[in-house]
């Protein structure tokens, strides 16, 4: 069986991307599936995760302080076989890289997952609280589940 790729997009590839990588990847076999991040901008490159989102997924007993932002590719869209914005920015901005209608139907709002064709952006905490980066957690949580469960019975 190849290995599945999944890849988690936000704007910066510091807040949300990286929660949604981490908790993710804490759930699959690593070894059946690679999951990766990356932001639609350039503000981040090589940086780490933002030290909020450090913080939450630490609380969770998740490390991504191996993480380094970076930015989506015209590559990304013929290498991974799944592809999780936040938000309905990022997809636009994502589809705007798109070569095929193959490459477009990878690209998913990860909300979508838990409501179904209702289009829900995950929230930016990035100008927020440390609450906004739980809640961004929890959301992203309930929807991996959705995604492993996809995995495993072969609709992923």
């Amino acid at each position: 069986m190849e290995k599945k790729k999944i890849l988690m997009v936000c704007l910066g590839n510091i807040c949300r991307s990286p929660l949604a990588e981490g908790v993710l990847k804490a759930k699959v076999d690593t070894s059946q599936v690679y999951v990766d991040s990356a932001g639609t901008s350039n503000y981040h490159i090589d940086d780490l995760p933002d030290r909020r989102s450090i913080a939450t997924a630490r609380k969770h007993n998740l490390d991504i302080t191996d993480q380094r932002g970076r930015q989506l590719t015209k590559q990304d869209l013929k290498d991974f076989d799944h592809i999780f914005v936040m938000d309905n920015s990022n997809y636009r901005d994502a589809v705007s890289l798109t070569n095929s209608v193959e490459e477009k139907e990878k690209i998913k709002l990860i909300l979508n997952e838990i409501f179904p064709g209702e289009n829900v952006d995950v929230p930016d905490p990035y100008y927020g609280g440390d609450q906004g980066f739980e809640n961004v957690y929890q959301m992203l949580d309930e929807a991996t589940d959705k995604i492993i469960e996809k995995l495993n019975n072969g609709t992923y």
